[in-house]
């Protein structure tokens, strides 16, 4: 158990590292090789679902087409793929290209606050003191990092921050929705289905091939780079280790992501990081420490508790 909680909780870990990497790249494409989301999403999303889809077929065969022979695996697959992983990376990459990588991660991680949410209404329960002040903190951080503490001035287009928010609707979406089917197929397969069906529903939405655009040898790379280590790498461990510890752990491992995007934005972009935003990441820290901390009585309650809340 305890190899087990350890796996999970690295692959999580490196999951939200190859995500703060890859948005920071896409950040780069966006600023100078002039790439759009609604032409990136798109194609980076029907690659990645290729290469997960072709890499079950070589190793399951053909139960790859499983989830697709009920309607119940059908309509969770549908609704996991497009309105949680699908629509979360269009979503968060809109909000990068609007803001920055730092800032569309950190909104990103709202979704431990909802996530939380969604556990007290399943248990029916109201949130403890200790949860009641990480949302407090987590709506504080978030202020802090969209105003640099300044009321009356958002730092950030109205538009990135309603994309966050949204973006983290959808991460509470996967995290929570999938766990029936993550214990029936493996996370491969379903994030390939989830990759393919995202990619032809932006497709016929936006149709990219109509923008006219050309990447250069280094949009090139930077395309690789997003496909392999932001969508390839990073999901299927992610939800690997969703898999391994549950959502509500995984989530917190998760801070690795504004982490490395940060740490990318100010020493590789060079965007200045003010006395507000160090403590709107404090703050969104925090929060993240308090849930964190508030899942293992609950988890001693499931196991040795005979009137437990489930969570």
């Amino acid at each position: 158990m305890k190899n087990t909680q350890l796996k999970g909780a690295f692959l999580t870990l490196f999951g939200g590292i190859c995500w703060g990497a890859s948005g920071s790249v896409g950040q780069y494409l966006f600023a100078y090789e002039g790439m759009d989301s609604r032409w990136l999403v798109p194609i980076r999303l029907g690659l990645a679902g290729i290469i997960l889809i072709a890499y079950s077929f070589f190793r399951y065969g053909k139960h790859t087409l499983d989830p697709w022979r009920t309607w119940k695996d059908a309509r969770d697959l549908v609704i996991y793929g497009l309105l949680g992983i699908s629509f979360c990376q269009f979503l968060y990459f809109t909000t990068i290209q609007l803001s920055s990588a730092a800032i569309g991660t950190i909104l990103q991680d709202l979704s431990p606050v909802m996530i939380l949410a969604v556990s007290c209404m399943q248990a029916r329960r109201a949130p403890s003191h200790r949860e009641v002040l990480s949302i407090m903190l987590a709506l504080l951080g978030v202020y802090l990092l969209t105003t640099h503490g300044d009321l009356g001035h958002l730092a950030i287009p109205p538009a990135a921050l309603a994309a966050g928010v949204l973006c983290a609707v959808c991460v509470t979406i996967y995290n929570v929705y999938p766990k029936r089917l993550l214990s029936q197929y493996p996370v491969a397969m379903l994030q390939g289905w989830a990759f393919l069906m995202g990619s032809g529903f932006l497709l016929i939405v936006f149709r990219p091939w109509t923008y006219g655009y050309v990447p250069t040898p280094i949009g090139y790379a930077g395309i690789a780079f997003v496909v392999i280590v932001g969508n390839v790498l990073a999901f299927t461990c992610y939800m690997t280790g969703v898999k391994l510890i549950g959502p509500e752990k995984s989530i917190l491992y998760g801070f690795s992501e504004p982490a490395t995007a940060a740490i990318i934005t100010v020493t590789l972009f060079h965007q200045p990081a003010t006395l507000g935003d160090a403590a709107g990441f404090a703050c969104i820290f925090g929060m993240l420490w308090l849930i964190s901390h508030q899942a293992e009585p609950e988890e001693k309650k499931k196991t040795y508790g005979k009137t437990a809340l489930r969570v």
